[in-house]
């Protein structure tokens, strides 16, 4: 049984309402979003498809995979996709104590160049208040999202992996993909269909910031 919402409830969104879940346009836009890379041979795999539609993203990085792969990382710079941070060590907030919380994020803001706009994920989308003010405090902007792929879920089927975002989308959605291991075996069937109709029917592929 599914734990987790596909499409983000709207009351969510009204309490939360200091996150970004999506934005508000009347124009043919969507919010592509990569979490837990730079990951050798799946991110490049991404970008080289984005590059097939002219499309860019927003990649949510964890500082430790930076670290590791710094060429992966410098390919996403390179190829003029936004980067947002997404802790060092892939640390879920809630049960975490904020200093340490915090310290992990700045520990891998080491590694994300100065330029990049100071976009925050929490993984698993689990963030106390407290840490979130904090973060804000440090001029950051935390990220959510409208939908979920569900990628991740090994348990689901490519087919429904692909509906969950062509059902849900709307002008402005922000849809969260995982640019990793785990994800890859449903992301390799699942992101070309998703690019392939929604260029077909006029979206363009913005990046957040």
């Amino acid at each position: 049984m599914r734990t987790y919402p596909i499409k983000i409830p709207k009351l969510l969104k009204s309490i939360f309402h200091k996150w970004i879940w999506a934005f508000n346009t009347t124009s043919k836009e969507v919010y592509l979003t990569f979490d837990d890379g730079p990951i050798p041979e799946i991110t490049p795999w991404v970008v080289q498809l984005l590059a097939q539609y002219n499309a860019k993203a927003t990649f949510f990085c964890i500082g430790d995979n930076i670290q590791k792969h710094p060429d992966v990382f410098k390919l996403l710079l390179d190829s003029h996709h936004k980067i947002g941070n997404h802790t060092f060590n892939h640390l879920k907030g809630w049960g975490c104590k904020p200093n340490k919380y915090i310290d992990n994020i700045l520990k891998a803001e080491k590694f994300i160049p100065e330029t990049s706009s100071k976009l925050f994920r929490p993984p698993y989308g689990k963030i106390t208040l407290e840490q979130s003010k904090s973060l804000r405090t440090l001029g950051y902007k935390i990220v959510m999202w409208e939908i979920l792929s569900a990628d991740f879920d090994t348990k689901i089927t490519t087919e429904e992996c692909t509906e969950n975002v062509l059902k849900n989308i709307q002008n402005g959605s922000i849809i969260v993909f995982h640019d990793s291991k785990k994800a890859f075996p449903r992301l390799k069937e699942t992101l070309p269909k998703v690019l392939a109709k929604l260029h077909k029917k006029g979206y363009q592929f913005k990046t957040i910031g």
